[in-house]
Order: structure tokens, then sequence, then C-alpha cells
């Protein structure tokens, strides 16, 4: 039914006209002193007088004042049913972790503030132009919550309460950029599987799976309804989301076993209170993020990353809360050195071999249990200080001999029959499972600025001896990810072939997530004899021979924008090793060398086309070209701020002669 205009000018109800000019105000008065008023700027003393108009006690104000930050989206009732629906569950229900920590806030005698900075979905963004809007988004919520944070001048400490894709990473190089102010970092959970039906990385290939045959109508929109099996949380593998939360606590910015609660449960809620505490625990004894977030810390993340299987995009995400932080981004080689010495000990989707739901991990003990067999390697930084207000090592002794773990882990053996150390494994045992090291860095003449792969996700069947994947095959090159999808749907990609998405990265579609390309790859039979290569990225969930990051990106003259359908491509993947390639080795039917690719590739022009994408808006089109004279991609795609005003000062100059 449409409105009608009077509907629309006028509700037409008499009581709305009773508007008062005057109120009564708050009672009571400011708790001032002559010292305040002759020493204080005016806007402390007027925002006192906003506390009170909001209704807090005025007696109470001049306490220690926290700020809560969040991600929180959506609009429910009192009791949980959507008045406005969220973006995604992995918002929707934070706002509960923001009450429950002001409300322990409260009781400690301190007066919380909360503010919010929405995120989008990656997942509900997929295949369509919402996806240019993502990874830029990152750096826009970072700016956004950092001023967030500067613009209440009192504030004494932060909590950052975030979960998902873009928010959490964002939400953490806002209080890395915090370095004076003690904050703590409360992980936003993960959803449950549902008791029936597919976890949200499988669901979100029905559509492909469908058009050739391999699920009915009635079975998609089933799958399809009942996916999320709570209403709240990130997705229930380790994707970027996952990723990001386990990355959180192993920085020691979240408390000890907070990464991968169940959203909405008492164990949850329970964390943003002790979040809460330890806040103003370090508050009162002088510990700032500084002393936290340090090169310690930086290095046991990405052990902790690696352990796990962590996604690809937190190459993305952890350079640049170093970078906020005033510490050394990660190389390549950073990470290269990382994945070589940290075995993956996790078996958790979509990595595999069994494929378990993150909530499974963690009641199996989740980042502390890891932890502990990486102490026992030798490859933490036990040192380093958590918010928990102790040492790294501290935490680990706790963890090792609390209830909580004793709990917890047999709870998952009595409820699931799963036994926890099938699920996080000692070194020994992972080998034994056929387990490898994380990521692989391949380059070559299609990627001589290199290239990223989650190898140990490759499917076993289709490694060869010694642990090494190899691909010859044509390519089958797209510059649009809709032309890409429609031609697997269409049963144009076939086993054999190398699906080659161009003039994706940053310059030509914002460096674009493509899971709508690998979902319907990892869920179709054939699948996982096709590769994918693109300068574009990757789902966390992502699995099998998917190439990413390719660089120098098509738009940037990077040789993947030069290849022709048909191409012979020749890609190598050593899991044990970490080496890779990826090469040009063939063209109309003549085989040669990788350097004869290379020279070939040199005297080739740049495909007609490669061109930015039209849907790409201004505000993404800023964000590439500011993190192009930044770093890039391998330097996390930030706002180098002196680099880019280097270069625009380059430019003024250049233009005035």
């Amino acid at each position: 039914m449409v409105p009608s205009l009077d509907s629309i000018l006028d509700s037409g109800d008499d009581s709305l006209f009773n508007a008062a000019v005057r109120g009564p105000g708050p009672k009571g008065a400011l708790p001032l002193t002559g010292e305040l008023l002759r020493t204080r700027p005016s806007g402390d003393l007027f925002g006192w007088t906003q506390d009170a108009g909001m209704g807090w006690d005025p007696e109470s104000l001049g306490a220690r004042e926290v700020l809560i930050l969040s991600t929180h989206g959506g609009l429910r009732a009192p009791g949980g049913s959507p008045v406005a629906l969220g973006y995604h569950t992995g918002h929707w229900e934070v706002n509960l972790l923001v009450e429950a920590a002001a409300c322990e806030i409260k009781t400690l005698g301190a007066i919380p503030f909360a503010g919010y900075c929405t995120d989008p979905c990656d997942g509900r963004t997929q295949g369509t132009p919402g996806m240019m809007d993502s990874l830029p988004y990152r750096n826009d919520a970072a700016i956004v919550l950092r001023r967030l944070i500067r613009s209440l001048p009192t504030r004494r400490a932060v909590i950052g309460v975030a979960t998902c894709d873009k928010g959490l990473p964002a939400m953490l190089m806002a209080l890395a950029g915090s370095p004076g102010l003690p904050c703590a970092l409360v992980p936003g959970g993960v959803t449950l599987l549902p008791e029936q039906g597919e976890d949200l990385g499988a669901v979100q290939s029905i559509g492909a799976r469908y058009a050739h045959g391999a699920i009915t109508l009635e079975q998609a929109s089933s799958v399809g309804c009942r996916a999320c099996g709570s209403p709240g949380g990130g997705c229930q593998f380790l994707g970027t989301a996952a990723s990001s939360q386990v990355v959180a606590e192993a920085l020691g910015l979240a408390l000890p076993h907070a990464a991968l609660a169940p959203s909405g449960h008492p164990i949850w809620l329970d964390m943003a209170r002790r979040s809460a505490r330890a806040v103003l625990a370090l508050e009162q004894r002088g510990v700032a993020t500084k002393d936290i977030l340090t090169e310690a810390a930086l290095k046991n993340a990405m052990t902790t990353h690696a352990a796990f299987g962590g996604s690809t995009n937190l190459l993305l995400h952890l350079p640049a809360i170093a970078h906020a932080a005033g510490l050394r981004p990660p190389t390549v080689d950073d990470w290269i050195a990382v994945n070589r010495r940290t075995p993956r000990l996790v078996d958790a989707l979509p990595n595999g071999p069994r494929n378990h739901p993150t909530i499974a991990v963690f009641l199996a003990g989740g980042v502390p249990e890891v932890m502990l067999h990486l102490r026992r390697a030798g490859l933490l930084e036990l040192g380093a200080l958590t918010v928990a207000g102790v040492t790294l090592g501290e935490t680990l002794d706790w963890w090792e001999r609390s209830e909580r773990r004793r709990r917890l882990r047999a709870q998952l053996k009595e409820r699931e029959d799963v036994d926890p150390d099938d699920m996080i494994m000692d070194p020994e045992a992972a080998r034994r499972n056929g387990i490898t090291s994380t990521v692989t860095f391949p380059k070559g003449n299609l990627a001589p600025g290199g290239a990223v792969v989650k190898s140990t996700a490759i499917d076993p069947s289709v490694v060869g001896a010694g642990g090494v994947y190899r691909k010859l095959g044509p390519a089958r090159v797209f510059t649009t990810e809709p032309a890409a999808i429609a031609a697997i749907k269409s049963g144009r990609i076939v086993p054999g072939d190398v699906l080659v998405l161009a003039g994706r990265g940053p310059l030509g579609a914002a460096m674009e997530e493509t899971y709508q390309l690998t979902s319907a790859l990892k869920h179709l039979d054939f699948g996982k004899h096709v590769a994918v290569l693109t300068d574009a990225r990757f789902s966390g969930v992502s699995t099998g021979a998917c190439i990413g990051h390719v660089s120098p990106e098509a738009l940037a003259g990077g040789p993947i924008g030069k290849l022709q359908d048909g191409d012979l491509i020749e890609i190598v993947i050593d899991r044990t090793r970490l080496e890779g390639s990826v090469n040009l080795v063939g063209a109309g039917g003549v085989r040669f060398t990788a350097e004869e690719g290379a020279r070939r590739l040199a005297e080739r022009p740049t495909r007609p086309d490669i061109a930015p994408d039209p849907a790409l808006p201004a505000d993404s089109r800023l964000w590439a070209a500011l993190q192009q004279a930044s770093g890039g991609p391998w330097g996390g795609a930030i706002y180098d701020t002196d680099a880019i005003l280097r270069l625009l000062e380059a430019g003024k100059r250049a233009l005035e002669r």
C-alpha cells in the first residue's frame, strides 16, 4: 500500500500539538569548585552539563570516565526480536556486550560512555558493487573511531567491542592509535552451527550448486534459511572475522580465552564484565596500550595466526595495526619466516581435515590452548604484557591449571564426542594428520611483486609427491567477477582451467573479495581441479589453489593484465617448503620457459579491457590512490600521512615548473 500524501504531511493526531518550550531540567548541582572553574577548559565543564542533561546523577560526576566503542548494528526489541535489521549477525548482539561492560564500569564507581560505528558484511556484498567499499571501509572506520576517542577528551580508558571482517581490524587500528590510553578489545564471538543444515561458508555457494543441479530449489531455500544457528556472532568458520578475534587475543589486547566465544551466552557476557574490570585496573596502575602492543606482541600474533591457519586478509590487517601503533609493519619475509617455523595446529573450518566449527575450537581451549603448544615449542615471547595486567607466560600458567579449561574441554567431549586434542593438536599429531603450515608466497613472471595462497587449504587429493601442488593449464581470463561466476555456473569453466580475474586490485575494484568464485569451486565436484589467479583478494573461508594479491596489479602495469585466453600457466606450490611459482609458459600452442614467458609478457600491452570498474565509487578511488602512495597492499593498504604529504608536495612542485 502506498501511503497517502495527507498521511505523509500530517498524522492527524491532536496530541502532537502539545509541545513545550521549557522543561524542569535535572535536579541537583554540578560538583564544581573554584579551581575547576578557573583552570578547566569550557568543554570539560560543558561536558558535565551534557552528562546531567542525559540523566546521570550530577553528584557522581568527576569519577573516571571509560569510553566503550562498538560496531553495533540494527535495532533489537527488549526480547531480541528485530525492530530494524542490522547488516549481519556479527554486530546484531554486541550492544549486549556494551551494556554488560557499562554496568560493570558503573558498579566499580566509574562513568561509562558509549559510541558506535557500525560495519558492513562482506558476505552480503559478495559479487555486488558493495564489495568495492569493503576494504576502504576499514581505514575510514579506524579514522572515525580514533576521532571518537579523541572527541571525549576526559576519557581515561577505552574498550572496543567488535566482531567481523573489517570492523574488528578497524577497532584494533583505533586502539593501537591510542598508545597513551589503557585499552581493551572485547571480541563479539561466533554464531552456532545449525542443528540441521550447512555452515555459513557452504551456504554461500547455493546459487552455483543449483545451477549445476547439485541441489534442488527446496534444498537451497531450506539451508539458506537456517545456516545461522543463533542470532548473533561472526561466521562459524576460521575466516577473517574469527582470525581477527584470534589475533586480538594473541596481541594481548583481549583477555585470555576471549576469542570465538558463543554470542549471547553467559560466558560471552561475562567476558565483557571482566574486560571492564581489566581496563580500570590498567588505568589505576598506569599501564597503557603502548606497554602491551609491542614488537613482542606482534610476533606472538603472527605466530598464533600461523598456528590457527588464519585468513590471508590478516596480511593486510596486522601491518595496518602495527603501523597505527608506531611499530615496524611485518614484511613478506617476516611472514615467510613465521610460517616456516610455525606448524598449523588447529583443525577448523575451512582448512580441515575434519572442519570443526569455531565454537568447538573455543570449547577445546581456543587461543590459550594453542599457545600452550607454541610455548612448549619455544615460539612465543612470554614476557609480553597483556590486558589482564600480567605477562603472557603468567596467563598461560593460569590457563593450564584453570577450572575453566578443564570443564569446557570435558563438555566438548561429553556433548559432541570430540576429543579436544584432536582439534587443537601438538605439532607431532598435526604432522600425523597431514596438516601443513598455513601460507605460501609464490612469485614468477606473472607475479614479480609476489602473491599469496593459503597452501594448507589446498585439497590434499590434488597435491602430488613431496607435498607439491602442480598445475599446468589454460588461462580463462575475466575482468569482472560477474562474468567469471557466470562462466562457472554455465559450465564454461572445466577441470584443468586456471581462472584468471584481472583488474580487480585496489586501483581497479578496491581489491574486492571474491568468495563468490572460490565458494562455488569448493562446493562443486570439479572445483578442486581449477586454480584461481587474481590481483584481488579472498575471503578467509576460501580454500583451494587460489592465488591472490598478485602484484603488481593489472592497472599498475602488472603482467596479470596482459594474459589472454588460452595462455598456458604453470603453478607450483610446495606446501612443505612453503615455496611457489606462477608463470606464463606457453601461448598459441608453443611451450617455452619461464624466462621466455617474462620476455614475452614485457613485450605485450595491457589488455584493452583492463580499466577501473565503472561502478568504483569516488571514495574508493581516493582510498586506492592514498594506500598506493603508502606502500600498497603489502604495506597493509594503510594511509601513511608523511608519505602522502611528500608525494603531494613533490607533485605540487612538479606542476609549478
